[in-house]
């Protein structure tokens, strides 16, 4: 079988990450309509995407800026509603937000048995995840990964077509033998098919707005899209195979004309 370079993102992946920090949300809103019995979760909720969403641009996807969007709705609403805003309500909303990057994280089912599988079946697999060193480490080693990828961990707190680009150059990999795995279609998949790699798009059981965005990239290889992980293993060795099979035909059809041409230079 042709070895293939496999590059797996890691949140909603390989192991769970939204669901904590929804978790994370419910308390924070719980928190503030205790204190601003007017609002709604809906209202808390929206104005705290928002904020979270454009601190990205600052912040990229560093651990801080979580924490950091709990505080910006707990003052944007403090000056709505004319209230003191209070120095121990403010590190209570920020704790909360921190307590996300102190749960211990759980692979999603079949992690170590796809990933088993595929490097049984000997395949390069690397790790690109999104996020600061110190968080993400942290989850790589309560999930055991780097008995798979080893020293083949790659961790990005601007996770795009730019950050992909510098790992392929790093890794030199053949794009058509090269794949990207993830559950975020502007982190993971639009940058594979802007870089013409292969792709696997799973799409994770709860969605952040940020990972949703159309694809207006046309796939140069091949793009599929699974709903679970242990698919993966059986789409690329079929994707392998099927490759392979073009190549003998090729290679046959190349030869048949060879053939044809010897037969005919014997008339002329």
């Amino acid at each position: 079988m042709s070895k293939q370079n496999i590059l797996f993102n890691l949140d909603d992946t390989l192991a769970y990450c939204n669901k904590y920090f929804n978790q994370a949300i419910d308390l924070f809103v719980n928190q503030m309509t205790a204190w601003f019995n007017h609002l709604t979760a809906e209202e808390i909720k929206q104005k705290q995407l928002e904020l979270d969403l454009a601190s990205i641009k600052e912040y990229g996807l560093s651990s801080k800026r979580f924490p950091e969007s709990f505080v910006g709705t707990y003052k944007y609403f403090c000056d709505l509603a004319g209230r003191e805003k209070k120095t121990s309500e403010i590190d209570d909303v920020r704790e909360l937000g921190f307590k996300v990057f102190k749960t211990p994280v759980e692979p999603l089912p079949f992690m170590n048995e796809t990933l088993d599988k595929l490097k049984e079946e000997g395949h390069e697999l690397y790790l690109h995840t999104g996020g600061d060193e110190a968080n993400q480490w942290r989850k790589i080693t309560q999930l055991e990964l780097t008995t798979y990828f080893e020293h083949r961990i790659f961790i990005s707190e601007y996770k795009d077509t730019t950050a992909l680009s510098d790992i392929l150059k790093t890794i030199k990999a053949d794009p058509k033998k090269t794949w990207m795995i993830g559950n975020s279609l502007r982190t993971d998949i639009v940058p594979a098919l802007e870089k013409h790699i292969n792709a696997i798009y799973i799409p994770a059981e709860t969605e952040w707005k940020y990972d949703v965005v159309d694809v207006k990239v046309h796939p140069k290889g091949a793009f599929f899209t699974v709903d679970s992980l242990r698919k993966v293993p059986d789409v690329i060795h079929k994707q392998i195979q099927m490759e392979d099979r073009n190549r003998m035909r090729a290679t046959s059809h190349f030869g048949t004309e060879n053939r044809n041409e010897k037969e005919d230079n014997l008339y002329t």
